[in-house]
């Protein structure tokens, strides 16, 4: 029988902070535990292709801070991705599927309980979410979300799953557990609605970035860095305003073939200075990410290291020794910088956007 999840808004860990260097690691929350236990023990039980040990690691000189690491079995032993042609390609029952996979996978369901009154008289409002490992990990506790998996919905995102992913960054307590999307067209490999959840014990500098505000009633604002992209923030009582603004978002670069990656992560208040330590290290809420980028339809594949949502986010899997070892910081932006929106494309989304957030 499947593990089941239940939690509601008061499980939200409303207080975790960064450490600043020498600080005990948090006490593990009963999601990070439930996560953590089931992961491991079918990594030790062989349903992984390959074992994950602990990942050679080094964190790049330079003004961004890029974490890299050397995964090379990631690159080897993956499963071959689905081949997408169109960013609102259909879901297709005969390609690789989650209603395929072994269902010892499973780690557990998912479901939120709503307290509030409804019209038929029922007390709360109950949804659900399969959680299960991904074989092909790109780091510890690599997981997927996967909504409703019989409903098979393509890969494109819902409020629903946006809500999802926030609240799952808010059940844990460690800043180190990450949520991310990929679209089809940016290094999405499975038409099947998902999104990726892992852990990863070095701070990104997503997570304090300053950042421009755009249109204050929506939360959205512009990244002030490399690479350009979008940004929201959320702390709990907040997430489903926040999810549907970003979904809207979303809907948006959808609807005109825009292909894009979604990171979510612990992260401090939007601010457009550098914070000082104290705001620095806060992290109440969620940040979430979007980066609009070109599409990649076909067989291409960096020997490097793909662009999808971690990379874009300065984690940097490489799935070769001599990349991870030689590569530099510019050598990395040289990389990102080709699977980024031309500077004049970028500003005219960005004007489209800011417009349609606006209107609605």
């Amino acid at each position: 029988m499947t593990l089941q999840f239940v939690y509601n808004g008061q499980d939200f860990v409303t207080e975790a902070q960064r450490s600043s260097g020498n600080g005990l690691a948090p006490e593990p929350s009963n999601f990070d535990l439930t996560i953590q236990a089931g992961w491991s023990e079918r990594m030790n039980r062989g349903l992984f292709r390959y074992h994950l040990d602990d990942l050679q690691t080094r964190i790049m000189p330079g003004p961004h801070g890029y974490v890299a690491q050397l995964n090379i079995q990631r690159g080897l032993q993956r499963r071959k991705p689905e081949e997408i042609l169109s960013i609102k390609q259909e879901f297709n029952a005969n390609q690789f599927n989650f209603n395929k996979i072994d269902p010892e996978e499973v780690i557990f369901e998912m479901t939120k309980v709503v307290e509030g009154r409804k019209e038929k008289g029922q007390l709360h409002e109950r949804w659900r979410v399969v959680v299960l490992v991904n074989v092909s990990p790109l780091e510890f506790g690599h997981c997927l979300f996967v909504q409703e998996p019989s409903c098979c919905l393509p890969q494109v995102l819902t409020s629903f799953s946006i809500q999802v992913g926030i609240e799952s960054v808010l059940l844990s307590s460690d800043p180190g557990f990450r949520v991310g999307f990929n679209s089809l067209g940016a290094f999405a490999s499975v038409n099947h609605l998902h999104l990726h959840g892992y852990y990863l014990n070095h701070e990104l500098q997503i997570e304090s970035v300053p950042v421009k505000l755009l249109v204050p009633e929506k939360g959205f604002y512009r990244l002030l860095d490399f690479p350009a992209g979008f940004l929201f923030y959320t702390e709990s009582e907040c997430v489903v305003k926040v999810a549907r603004a970003i979904c809207q978002v979303t809907d948006f670069l959808v609807e005109s073939n825009t292909a894009h990656n979604l990171f979510l992560t612990r992260g401090s208040p939007p601010s457009d200075q550098i914070q000082d330590k104290k705001d620095h290290c806060s992290r109440k809420g969620v940040r979430i990410a979007v980066w609009p980028r070109t599409s990649c339809f076909g067989a291409k594949d960096e020997s490097a290291f793909n662009v999808a949502l971690c990379e874009l986010a300065g984690h940097l899997p490489f799935k070769n020794k001599k990349d991870y070892e030689l590569s530099t910081e510019k050598d990395v932006k040289d990389v990102i910088e080709r699977y980024l929106l031309p500077e004049a494309e970028f500003h005219t989304l960005e004007q489209h956007l800011t417009r349609h957030l606006t209107d609605l």
